[in-house]
């Protein structure tokens, strides 16, 4: 590989190549010991430390690894958390579809749930009333085996086809705890799961082509939205006001937005920017109704969360356009 990419990749460049495939992502504060650790096994003659590791020198290897791994088809990307503002860098597959590339740790049944949980992520708890797109694990539980269909039993007796079974409910959370230590997934101090920055580097153009529609007018509502300011996919964040109106921002990017604007009337549509209009689990957590039920205790607290996203759905027959209103979301 040396010969490929030239004279400065070397085996510590490898051994920081191979840190990065086996977590997924790092940020510069993850990659310093790595680094420092990898230059004392380099060289025994003096210690190193993660002090000596400047932005400059871990650039320089993820340049290396991002030159290497595009022989491959992979891509190094950077991200930067919607919550934290950190900056990570993601090894990026960029050929494959997530079903293939959770094929080799997942078994079939367990694919099939994460399907399910993908779904209800971006539909069933998404919607322009409540843009929640995470889920607790006792909604994910729910998931746990597909909804039965009338004919369901004829068609396995008739056909002898493998089908979904399911899984048991410590298996989804067994699935749960892997997708997060694989870094597909992060859990919150509220209890939410949601996709980490990884996946949505990684699964982006999946999620647009899955939950989008194509035909869709440029100000309709869509499932997967982008933020006005950095144009990347937004899961935490805010928006606007008006339940119309898409403008998404966000929260690490609404202050220099805003700045760049002169005032604080949204460019869509012209409300005012409140800045209390949540997209992410802050559509659930800040809601008053959402407080009420936490705080009366037993079963209702545990059930908070569920409770108060289920009550946000449009009743049959409703139209999706009524969106949260701009107290109860506050």
């Amino acid at each position: 590989m040396e010969g490929l990419i030239g004279p400065n990749y070397k085996v510590g460049n490898q051994a920081f190549l191979q840190a990065l495939m086996a977590r997924g992502t790092l940020t510069y504060d993850e990659a310093r010991p790595i680094l420092a650790a990898i230059w004392n096994a380099d060289d025994g003659s003096q210690e190193h430390d993660e002090e000596e590791i400047t932005e400059e020198i871990f650039e320089e290897y993820i340049n290396l690894a991002r030159q290497a791994v595009s022989l491959f088809d992979y891509e190094v990307r950077r991200a930067t958390h919607q919550k934290t503002k950190e900056h990570l860098y993601a090894l990026i597959n960029t050929t494959s579809d997530p079903q293939t590339q959770l094929a080799t740790t997942f078994t079939a049944d367990e694919l099939a749930f994460i399907k399910r949980l993908l779904v209800a992520i971006f539909e069933s708890h998404n919607s322009p009333r409540m843009e929640v797109m995470a889920i607790t694990q006792m909604q994910a539980i729910k998931l746990a085996r597909p909804r039965s269909r009338p004919s369901q039993a004829h068609d396995e007796e008739s056909t002898q086809v493998p089908t979904d079974r399911g899984l048991k409910h410590s298996e989804v959370e067994d699935v749960l705890a892997n997708m997060t230590a694989g870094g597909w997934l992060e859990k919150s101090r509220e209890g939410f799961y949601s996709l980490s920055p990884r996946a949505l580097l990684e699964l982006r153009p999946w999620l647009i082509e899955e939950f989008n529609s194509p035909d869709a007018e440029p100000d309709e509502w869509q499932p997967i939205k982008t933020c006005a300011a950095c144009k990347e996919i937004i899961t935490y964040g805010l928006r606007c006001a008006e339940p119309l109106c898409n403008l998404r921002l966000h929260d690490i990017c609404e202050d220099a937005f805003w700045r760049s604007r002169g005032n604080n009337n949204c460019p869509k549509c012209a409300r005012a920017w409140t800045g209390k209009n949540y997209v992410g689990e802050r559509a659930v957590t800040k809601t008053d109704a959402h407080e009420r039920r936490r705080t009366a205790g037993g079963a209702r607290r545990s059930n908070a969360a569920e409770e108060t996203t289920r009550h946000a759905q449009p009743n049959e027959g409703d139209s999706d356009d009524q969106g949260v209103d701009s107290d109860d979301n506050s």
